[in-house]
C-alpha cells in the first residue's frame, strides 16, 4: 500500500466526504473494561474524516488499521463528558482500555477533555492493517471511540456529525434528501476566489457544480469556466490539489457522454490526461459544453469521427485502435467502470499446445452474440424467452458491467473490487483463475455472457492484469490450490506472449474480415429493435438508453434502486450506426481494367500552362482519352479545344445562344457532345469543324452528362430527371422518340451524375442534396444514400466500384461504402465545394474560393491545399495516370497542371 491510504473508494456508493479534522484517538472496549488497567498512555494521532454515511479515522502511523464506523451502526454520538473530572479522581479503574495498541493521553482536569467527540457503535471495520491491502475486518463488538480535536473546536465538528447521525436513522429517501440539504448548505460556504484567476483580463463565463467521475467514485465540486481556463474546485480535501486549472489551449478533445444512461457527462482530454465530469441535468451539461466551444482560445484537435472508419477500412489503423475509438464514440470510457470499453472474444482455442491463426476453427463466430455461440444453451434461453411476458429478454446478464470488468482486473485494481463488494474479494472458486475455464463458462453457463476488456489485447501493458504482482492473499480454491496468477493456455509461454498472440489474432485477416459483424451487434444496427431480435441479441430493458428517465423519478427510493440496478447490471453502449457497418478491405481491390492506374507524384502538382480562353466562367471540362486534347465550355456559349502538350488552341466555336453547362469528348476526341441551358444536346464534329446535331433532350437546362461505351448516353437536367439514350455510331443524330430508353425521375434538379467502371450503377445528386444509387440494368433505385443539406456539385465512384465520393455547397465532402450505404468519411471544409476528381485513393476537390484540396483517402489526411483560381474552381478533370490535371474557374481561365 502507498502512504495515502484513505480514498473515496473506502466509502459507500454515492457517499459524500465532507470534512476532516486532526485528532487523537482513544478506544474504549466496553466488554473487556473490567479486566484492564487504567494507565494513561500516549494516544494515537490521525485524521478524522466526516462523511455522509460514516466517519473514518486514518492514523498517522500507516502500519495501524484505518477505522471505519458506519453512522447507522452507532448508538450514541455526543460530546464526551469526563466522568473522572466529575469525581476528582484521575480515572475509574478498569474504564479505559487499549485496543490494538491505541493508547490515550487524556489527563484529568485538562481543558481538552471538553473538546472530545464520543462515538459509541455496535460494529466497525478495520482496513489495511499493517499497511497490507486485504479484505476489511469487521468487528461486531460494542466500542466507544473518543476523538480529541487538536486544532478545531467541538462545535466545528459535533453539529455536522450529529446531523448526519440523525439522517442515518431515517428511511433511505429521507436520508438522501437530508444529506443533500446538508451538502448544499456547506457548498454555499465554499466560494471561488477571483484571485485564483490568472490575469486581470480573464473573465468568468459560467459557474456551476458537478461531480468529477473516476472509477466507482464521484466527487462534488465547483466548475468555473473563464475566457482562458477551466477550473475544478473540489468541495473537500480529498484531491491532491486545492483547485485544478486546465488551460483552454491545452484541451484536445471535448466529448459529451452518458452517465447512468443519462446524457449528463462531459469528458475533457488535455495534455495526456482526462477530466470526466457529470452534471446535474442534460441542460447543464450542454450549456457548459457550448460555453467551452465558444471560447476563442480553445483549439480542439480534428474530430476523429471524420476519418477513423475510412482509415480502418483501408487498413491504415489497427482493429485494436478502431475498437477503442468506437468504444469512446459509444460513451465507453476507462474513467467509468459502468461503461468500461468492451472488446470481443476472438480466439476460441485455449487448449491446444500451438495456436494456429491460419485455421478458421481457431476463431469465434463474430456474427453471433456470446449467448448464441452454444446452440444447446441458446435453445434453452430461447424457450424461456418465448414464454416470458414483456419486456422479454434473452440474456439475464450483460456482456460488460463493473463486476465483470473487475473480475478480469482484480489483480491490477484490487482496491476497486474491495469497494464494489463492501470490503471483500470474491470467493476463490469464482475468481478469474484460468482463461480456458472462463471461455468454457461463457459458452455453457446460463447466466454468463461477458465479453473481454481492452487489456487482453494491450501489448504495452504486457498482460500485467494476469499476474498477482502485489502478492495479495485471495484465498484457496476447493482443491486447496492458492489463488495467484491466472492460468494461461498451453500455447502461451507467459503473460506477455499470451497478450501478444491474442493481439495477433485480433489483427488477423480472419477477424478483420468479420469484425464488422460484431460491431453491428455491439454498436450498430443489430444492437436494438427488430434487428437485435433477429440477431438474438436482446438484453434486459434497463440496459438500454431511453428505457428509464432517472431525472423524472421523484421517489428517491425508486431512483436509487434504478441507479444501483443500472450500475450493477451493465449498460448497452450508445448506438453509433443504424446501417450495417462496412467490411474491412483485407486485400487489394481487384483490377477492373488496364486504366486502373494509381496517380503518382500528384502531391507535386504545379501549373504547366494558363489559358485565358473564355469570356465568362468555365462550366465544364473534358479530356480526350489520350490526354492530348481538352475541351471546355462556358457561360459565354462557346466550346474551345486546346492541345495540352503545346497549350495551343485548336478549336473555338459558338454552339448556342444560351450558356453551355456540360461537355464530353467521344470517339478518341473526334466528337464533342455539349449541353446547353436551353435544354438542347449538341453534337460537334471536331475534324469537320461543324455542328452535326442539335436536339432538345429535356424540358429544362441540361446540367450534366455521362457516357457508357459503346452507345449509351446519360443526361441530367433541371427538369428533375435523368434520361438514358441509346445512340448509333457514328454519332450523327439523336432521335428522342426512338433513342430514349429510360427516364429516372427525381424530386429536384439534377446537378451531378456518375457511373461505375462496370457500367452497372449510376449515382445521381440533386440541388436539394439528395444522393441516389440506381441500377443500370433495371433502371430502379438501389439505395437512397444519406446526402447533403445543399446542392451536390461533384460525384464519382472509386475504380473498384465499392465507394462513392460526393461534394456539396454545404461545404461537406463525403465518402460512402456502397455495400452498406454507410458514410465512412465526412469532412466539412471552410468553403463551398464545387467539383472533384479521384482515382479511389487520391482526391482533388475544387472550392468556391478558388482553392484546390488534395486528400489522401487511404490514410485520410489533407496532403495539400493551394490557390488555383481567383474565383471558384467550377470544374476539374484528370488523365488516368494523374499526369495531367485540368481546372476551369469562375475567373474565365483554364489551367493545365502537371
Amino acid at each position: 500500500m502507498d502512504k495515502h491510504r484513505f480514498s473515496l473508494l473506502l466509502l459507500e456508493p454515492g457517499e459524500i466526504y465532507f470534512e476532516d479534522f486532526s485528532v487523537h484517538l482513544q478506544v474504549i472496549d466496553e466488554e473487556s473494561s473490567e479486566a484492564c488497567g487504567s494507565s494513561a498512555l500516549p494516544s494515537v494521532i490521525g485524521r478524522l474524516k466526516v462523511c455522509s454515511k460514516s466517519i473514518v479515522f486514518d492514523p498517522q502511523d500507516h502500519h495501524r488499521a484505518i477505522i471505519k464506523i458506519l453512522l447507522k451502526e452507532c448508538t450514541e454520538i455526543d460530546r464526551y463528558q469526563d466522568q473522572a473530572n466529575e469525581t476528582s479522581t484521575p480515572h475509574r479503574p478498569g474504564y479505559l482500555t487499549i485496543v490494538q495498541g491505541y493508547v490515550p493521553d487524556f489527563q484529568a482536569g485538562n481543558e481538552s477533555n471538553t473538546n472530545v467527540l464520543q462515538v459509541v457503535c455496535k460494529q466497525h471495520a478495520e482496513i489495511f492493517e499493517s499497511n497490507v491491502l486485504a479484505p476489511y475486518r469487521f468487528k461486531n463488538v460494542k466500542r466507544t471511540f473518543l476523538f480529541s480535536l487538536n486544532y478545531a473546536h467541538i462545535k466545528d465538528c459535533l453539529p455536522l456529525v450529529s446531523q448526519l447521525y440523525r439522517a442515518s436513522t431515517l428511511p433511505a429517501a429521507e436520508q438522501n434528501q437530508m444529506v443533500a440539504a446538508i451538502e448544499r448548505s456547506r457548498q454555499n460556504l465554499v466560494k471561488f476566489d477571483p484571485l485564483w484567476l490568472h490575469d486581470l483580463d480573464e473573465k468568468i463565463v459560467i459557474e456551476t457544480t458537478g461531480h468529477k467521475v473516476t472509477p466507482l467514485v464521484m466527487n462534488h465540486g465547483r466548475i468555473v469556466l473563464s475566457t482562458t481556463t477551466l477550473y475544478y474546485q473540489p468541495f473537500n480535501k480529498i484531491e491532491p490539489y486545492h483547485i485544478l486549472k486546465i488551460s483552454l489551449p491545452d484541451i484536445k478533445h471535448i466529448t459529451k457522454r452518458r452517465f447512468l444512461l443519462q446524457h449528463v457527462g462531459l469528458e475533457i482530454s488535455y495534455k495526456d490526461t482526462h477530466l470526466y465530469l457529470s452534471l446535474k441535468t442534460r441542460s447543464d451539461r450542454d450549456t457548459l459544453c457550448q460555453c467551452l466551444l465558444d471560447q476563442p482560445c480553445l483549439k480542439l484537435s480534428e474530430p476523429e469521427q471524420e476519418i477513423m472508419t475510412l482509415q480502418w477500412q483501408n487498413g491504415a489503423i489497427s482493429n485494436y485502435d478502431y475498437l477503442l475509438y468506437l468504444n469512446s464514440q459509444a460513451d465507453r470510457t476507462f474513467n467509468d467502470l459502468t461503461q468500461y470499453p468492451v472488446f470481443p472474444w476472438v480466439i476460441s482455442d485455449y487448449t491446444s499446445p500451438q495456436l494456429d491463426l491460419n485455421n478458421p476453427r481457431t476463431f469465434r463466430d463474430l456474427s453471433k452474440p456470446i449467448g448464441a455461440l452454444n446452440l444447446e444453451r441458446f435453445q434453452k434461453l430461447k424457450e424461456r424467452y418465448d414464454e416470458m411476458p414483456p419486456p422479454q429478454f434473452l440474456y439475464g446478464s450483460h456482456y460488460s458491467a463493473p463486476g465483470f470488468v473487475l473480475f478480469y482486473l482484480v489483480r491490477k485494481y484490487p482496491h476497486y473490487m474491495l469497494c464494489l463488494q463492501n470490503g471483500r474479494f470474491d470467493h476463490p472458486d469464482r475468481m478469474f483463475n484460468s482463461v480456458a475455464d472462463v471461455w468454457r463458462n461463457v459458452q455453457t453457463n446460463m447466466s454468463d455472457f461477458k465479453e473481454l476488456v481492452p487489456e487482453f489485447y494491450d501489448v504495452v501493458s504486457e498482460g500485467d492484469f494476469l499476474e498477482n504482482s502485489k502478492g495479495i492473499q485471495f484465498g484457496y480454491r476447493h482443491d486447496g490450490s492458492k489463488v495467484n496468477n491466472v492460468t494461461l493456455p498451453p500455447w502461451a509461454d507467459d503473460r506477455c506472449d499470451f497478450v501478444k498472440k491474442l493481439r495477433e489474432g485480433l489483427e488477423s485477416p480472419q477477424v478483420s474480415a468479420n469484425l464488422h459483424n460484431w460491431i453491428d451487434l455491439i454498436f450498430g444496427n443489430k444492437q436494438r429493435g427488430d434487428e437485435a431480435a433477429k440477431a438474438n441479441n436482446v438484453f434486459y430493458y434497463l440496459c438500454y438508453e431511453g428505457s428509464v428517465n432517472l431525472e423524472g423519478i421523484k421517489d428517491w427510493n425508486e431512483r436509487h434502486a434504478k441507479e444501483v440496478q443500472i450500475m450493477e447490471f451493465g449498460q448497452v453502449p450508445k448506438q453509433i450506426f443504424t446501417h450495417p457497418h462496412p467490411r474491412r478491405m483485407t486485400g487489394p481491390p481487384p483490377a477492373l481494367s488496364s486504366l486502373d492506374v494509381t496517380w503518382r507524384g500528384i502531391e507535386n502538382l504545379a501549373v504547366s500552362a494558363e489559358l485565358p480562353c473564355h469570356k465568362s466562367a468555365v462550366t465544364s471540362l473534358c479530356l480526350s482519352p489520350d490526354g492530348r486534347l481538352v475541351a471546355s465550355v462556358s457561360y459565354d456559349c462557346t466550346l474551345k479545344i486546346h492541345n495540352t502538350v503545346s497549350a495551343t488552341r485548336e478549336r473555338s466555336v459558338s454552339l448556342s445562344s444560351l450558356p453551355l453547362t456540360a461537355v464530353m469528348m467521344l470517339h478518341e476526341g473526334a466528337t464533342v457532345l455539349a449541353a446547353s441551358m436551353d435544354s438542347t444536346l449538341i453534337v460537334y464534329d471536331v475534324e469537320c469543324g461543324r455542328i452535326v446535331e442539335s436536339v432538345r433532350g429535356h424540358e429544362d437546362a441540361v446540367s450534366c452528362l455521362a457516357w457508357i461505351a459503346p452507345s449509351l448516353l446519360l443526361t441530367g437536367s433541371w427538369d428533375c430527371c435523368v434520361r438514358v439514350w441509346r445512340l448509333r455510331k457514328p454519332l450523327t443524330a439523336i432521335k428522342p422518340a426512338s433513342d430514349l430508353i429510360a427516364q429516372l425521375d427525381h424530386d429536384a434538379r439534377i446537378t451531378a451524375l456518375a457511373t461505375n467502371r462496370l457500367y452497372t450503377l449510376l449515382a445521381t445528386g440533386t440541388a436539394e442534396g439528395d444522393v441516389f444509387l440506381w441500377s443500370l440494368k433495371s433502371f430502379s433505385i438501389v439505395k437512397n444514400l444519406p446526402g447533403h443539406k445543399e446542392s451536390v456539385n461533384g460525384i464519382d465512384f472509386s475504380p473498384d466500384g465499392t465507394r462513392l465520393v460526393t461534394c456539396s455547397d454545404d461545404r461537406t465532402l463525403k465518402v460512402f461504402d456502397l455495400c452498406t450505404g454507410t458514410i465512412v468519411f465526412s469532412k466539412c471544409l471552410v468553403q463551398k465545394l464545387k467539383c472533384l476528381v479521384w482515382d479511389g485513393k487520391t482526391l482533388l476537390v475544387g472550392g468556391a474560393q478558388g482553392n484546390i484540396y488534395l486528400w489522401d483517402l487511404v490514410n485520410v489526411n489533407l496532403v495539400k491545399e493551394f490557390q488555383a483560381h481567383t474565383g471558384a474552381v467550377l470544374c476539374i478533370c484528370a488523365s488516368d495516370d494523374g499526369g495531367v490535371v485540368i481546372t476551369g474557374g469562375e475567373d474565365k481561365k483554364v489551367k493545365i497542371w502537371r
